[in-house]
């Protein structure tokens, strides 16, 4: 059925079927959702080899989907929005996907969805805070496409980011000399050990020479006599 949706089908006639309701696009049963929620990785995963206007298709009904909570949200995490994670292919599917989504929904409400904190677990792909390459790329990307209004926090974090990688090193350096100083006193303890132990023999073999020293004169007074 999938298929037939976003292959075979001309764009005019895709468009009659997601002007409809969710409820009339999947069947009445909770197997429904998760077979398409399920289609939505698969076809992301070989959205390569897909024509472009078969790519755009599968954005369209996605985003339909996705605009009316036909299907979860959590979709999105199988997306990563990097220059090494993307190809031609699934950038344009992304921007077809967010295109529509904008225009399904609006800017507002978009973003709305998208700032809402029991779902950013599924946008950390979409929106990477791992570096400020992987950051910059994707905010580079959704203004080229006309959808810079979505990047506006990551705008915010992106400005943060040089405070917060040097707070993050200084931590980091802190911990190492803290480490290193633990394993320098766990030493010097080691070496005051061995001195005393050492100190220790040295009286005892002082004590035992001595001994040795009266014991050998006691036997030759005892000859002499």
């Amino acid at each position: 059925m999938t298929q037939v949706l976003i292959g075979d089908l001309r764009y005019g006639a895709v468009h009659n079927l997601l002007s409809c309701s969710a409820a009339s696009i999947l069947a009445p049963c909770a197997s429904s959702q998760a077979t398409f929620e399920d289609c939505f990785a698969k076809q992301y995963a070989i959205i390569h080899r897909l024509e472009t206007n078969k790519l755009r298709n599968v954005a369209k009904l996605f985003a339909h989907l996705l605009s009316v909570d036909g299907i979860s949200w959590g979709v999105l995490g199988c997306i990563r929005l990097t220059e090494e994670d993307t190809t031609s292919s699934s950038r344009i599917f992304i921007k077809y996907l967010f295109q529509e989504l904008s225009e399904y929904m609006g800017l507002v409400k978009l973003n709305q969805r998208l700032a809402e904190p029991s779902l950013q677990q599924y946008f950390t792909g979409i929106f990477p805070a791992d570096s400020m390459a992987n950051m910059r790329f994707s905010i580079n990307f959704f203004t080229s496409i006309g959808l810079g209004g979505i990047t506006d926090r990551q705008r915010e974090l992106y400005k943060q980011m040089p405070r917060i990688m040097a707070e993050r090193r200084a931590a980091e350096e802190a911990a190492r000399k803290a480490a290193g100083g633990n394993s320098n006193s766990g030493g010097s303890s080691g070496g005051s050990s061995s001195s005393s132990s050492g100190s220790s023999s040295s009286s005892s073999s002082s004590g035992s020479s001595s001994s040795s020293s009266d014991s050998s004169s006691s036997d030759s007074d005892s000859d002499s006599g």
